[in-house]
């Protein structure tokens, strides 16, 4: 029998990602901080391996931040939770900085000029994602891309 991961294991494995990936390190380069392989490393950011305290402080330590932000938010209520017979996704803010690219996405998004260019690349991501813009209501009632 395979013990599954608690969440908290998986809210601090995700932090640990977050944080690793706002620093622009690679497993490698953390793993290297601490002595262990990415192997490791990518064990740890799963949730598939506990961290246990020492190394929590190490890994805090690693990446210059305080031991606390690893604890930082909750998992989603709804994360784990079964919708229609799938699983719904877990769509906090650090859960969703957590997946590949998302943070250099977020970052590259930040630099572009100009509401309307924003306003269109959203509009195409969320075409691409869900098959459809989500619309938001304007001042007025009418309906209107965001």
């Amino acid at each position: 029998m395979t013990k599954r991961p608690m969440r908290v294991d998986i809210l601090v494995g995700r932090n640990i990602r977050t944080c690793r990936l706002q620093r622009g390190l690679t497993q490698s380069e953390l793993g290297g901080h601490l002595g262990v392989t990415p192997q490791q490393i990518q064990k740890y950011e799963n949730g598939a391996n506990r961290v246990g305290a020492s190394r929590l402080d190490q890994i805090a330590g690693a990446l210059r931040v305080p031991l606390a932000v690893l604890f930082d938010g909750r998992p989603s209520t709804g994360n784990g939770r079964m919708r229609n017979g799938h699983a719904t996704p877990d769509l906090s803010g650090g859960a969703l900085l957590a997946h590949p690219h998302a943070l250099r996405l977020a970052q590259a998004f930040a630099e572009i000029p100009g509401t309307r260019k924003r306003s269109a690349i959203l509009r195409l991501i969320e075409t691409i994602g869900n098959g459809r813009p989500r619309h938001q209501r304007s001042r007025r009632g009418r309906r209107r891309l965001h």
